[in-house]
């Protein structure tokens, strides 16, 4: 049975090898969809949760502790429970439906976008609270105003900022719930590499299963790489 597996990994790991090196057409669309839509839904996502971040780890005031808690809450929220809200508001008989945005890569974005905000707030503000107060006294002292010294901060905690955005985006890549219920799961339109390993996986094609995480992982570990360099240069 053990041998069994090992040998079905290693034709899993050989057929990611020659997906990659072929150049599969597929692979290249399904791949480059997967990218764009996760990126989006993150960039889309740090609009508006990395200045909520902020707002919770720099400011002072009345509930700011109760919303803190709320969002570190939400980050246990499964991606099928945002996947399913959004798919009552988006179908044809939802209050959304006449925006005809269900099934399209459009709609995993927004599923996407809403699921990792918790992450990028819980981790802006984590960030931001544990930054040296010195940092902040020291630009008030130096006549910035308040506006200024809370950008000194932010600036001075960018790799924190930096590291919640990728693991949002990470998040984002990696989720099944959202992208199969709100995508469809279409070939040609919605289909992304996660929702096409539990596809292939459930027809047994377990070897190509294998080939496209390991491409998925391949994706994820050079993106967070790639983070990492930036990071360090700043």
């Amino acid at each position: 049975m053990l041998i069994d597996m090992v040998s079905v990994i290693i034709e899993g790991l050989a057929r990611a090898l020659d997906l990659i090196v072929s150049g599969d057409k597929i692979l290249i669309d399904i791949a480059i969809r997967t990218v764009s839509v996760s990126g989006l839904a993150t960039l889309l996502a740090s609009c508006w949760s990395i200045p909520l971040g902020v707002a919770i780890g720099l400011g002072r005031f009345r509930g700011r502790l109760i919303l803190r808690g709320l969002f570190n809450a939400l980050l246990g929220v499964p991606a099928v429970t945002v996947g399913l809200v959004f798919y009552l508001m988006l179908t044809r008989t939802g209050p959304l439906g006449f925006l005809q945005l269900l099934f399209t890569p459009v709609a995993i974005v927004i599923g996407q976008s809403v699921l990792i905000t918790p992450i990028i707030v819980s981790f802006v503000a984590g960030t931001l609270e544990s930054a040296d107060p010195e940092i902040k006294s020291l630009a008030l002292t130096m006549g910035a105003s308040k506006a200024r010294a809370n950008l000194t901060v932010l600036s001075e905690s960018l790799s924190g900022v930096i590291l919640a955005v990728t693991a949002s985006f990470n998040r984002a890549i990696s989720e099944l719930g959202v992208a199969l219920m709100l995508g469809g799961n279409i070939r040609g339109h919605t289909r992304v590499l996660t929702t096409t390993i539990a596809l292939e996986t459930g027809k047994a094609n377990i070897e190509l299963g294998i080939a496209l995480t390991v491409i998925l992982m391949v994706i994820v570990g050079g993106i967070s790489l790639l983070v990492n360099v930036v990071q360090r240069r700043l």
